[in-house]
């Protein structure tokens, strides 16, 4: 995606705040159980692929949102134990805010987020696993 600026300075700018948009909500993401960081951080890349050589590098140049874009562009999935993670961190944060909510009405608004969040990242594609190669496998020694 290098060196596929937009030609247009106006809607580089364009391309440029929403990148900055979205990686702001992606980082809010990170403590909200409302936001999910990675499709925020994803098109935070894709709006600064168009707009930005300087920041779409430096997404993927980072050592947490690197992989993530990389699996994205070349599989058009998630690692698997990055699915869990999100998982997890979904359920504990949305359990908690379900336990300290007062109001039955936020409960439930909060369990319809939770599902609707769930069947999202249920529905994201997971990476498939590297297969091992049996002819890079070390011989073993033999004395």
């Amino acid at each position: 995606m290098e060196g596929s600026l937009h030609r247009s300075r106006w809607i580089r700018g364009l391309y440029f705040a929403a990148g900055v948009a979205a990686l702001v909500a992606g980082l809010v993401g990170i403590v909200l159980p409302v936001l999910p960081t990675t499709p925020f951080v994803l098109l935070a890349a894709a709006c600064f692929a168009k707009s930005s050589d300087h920041f779409y590098n430096a997404l993927l140049n980072h050592r947490l949102t690197g992989p993530l874009i990389a699996d994205w562009r070349t599989h058009g999935a998630m690692q698997r134990k990055t699915k869990h993670w999100a998982a997890f961190m979904m359920v504990l944060s949305f359990g908690t805010s379900i336990l300290i909510m007062h109001s039955f009405w936020h409960r439930i608004m909060l369990l319809a987020m939770a599902a609707v969040l769930g069947v999202f990242i249920w529905r994201v594609p997971v990476r498939p696993e590297p297969t091992a190669d049996p002819m890079a496998a070390p011989a073993s020694p033999e004395t």
